[in-house]
């Protein structure tokens, strides 16, 4: 089964959301409206909460985890990720906090309690290190990740677009009656 129970918690979904077969999502996870969550995509929410905002998309084989609570960090870090957010192929995102309208590029890394303000685009391959924030309005590159300039007003037009572009297709396989 790709939703699972862990420790009595099931993963909660909002109207309209698709969730792939080939995913797992499990536990503490509450998917907004109009997510989609594609084939190979991990979204463990075992041993802390993971609330992911309406409209985004998890694309192929990305892996959404937590950081738990310990002695060495108190508290840990759920994972929070906003609405109209794209995580591109294979990102991984752990333990951090996503704003809204941010493009997370392919093979992205976000690493624990980092925080993505809202409207951000993460190159693909970029790696976010422990506790960065990344500021509103720029694209963000490299490794560790950097500023690399300022958005465009056509990239800022693009979260909304890309966000509704997946609202689009899942509907679609949610319309051919695909198991989501």
């Amino acid at each position: 089964m790709h939703l699972r129970t862990f420790q009595g918690l099931t993963p909660r979904l909002g109207e309209r959301v698709y969730v792939d077969p080939g995913s797992v999502v499990l536990g503490d996870v509450m998917l907004g409206d109009d997510c989609s969550v594609w084939p190979m995509a991990v979204i463990r929410g075992d041993m802390h909460r993971i609330r992911i905002g309406a409209r985004t998309s998890v694309q192929d084989g990305s892996v959404l985890h937590i950081t738990h609570a310990s002695e060495f960090n108190p508290g840990g870090h759920p994972l929070t990720i906003g609405d109209d957010v794209t995580i591109g192929h294979k990102a991984l995102l752990h333990g951090c906090n996503v704003g809204n309208r941010v493009l997370v590029g392919m093979g992205a890394i976000v690493m624990d309690g980092a925080v993505v303000e809202d409207e951000v685009i993460i190159a693909a391959g970029a790696v976010v290190t422990p506790g960065k924030t990344l500021a509103s309005g720029y694209v963000y590159a490299g490794n560790p990740a950097k500023p690399l300039r300022a958005l465009k007003d056509s990239e800022r037009a693009f979260f909304v677009y890309s966000a509704g572009n997946y609202v689009k297709l899942k509907d679609q396989y949610l319309a051919d009656g695909q198991d989501g």
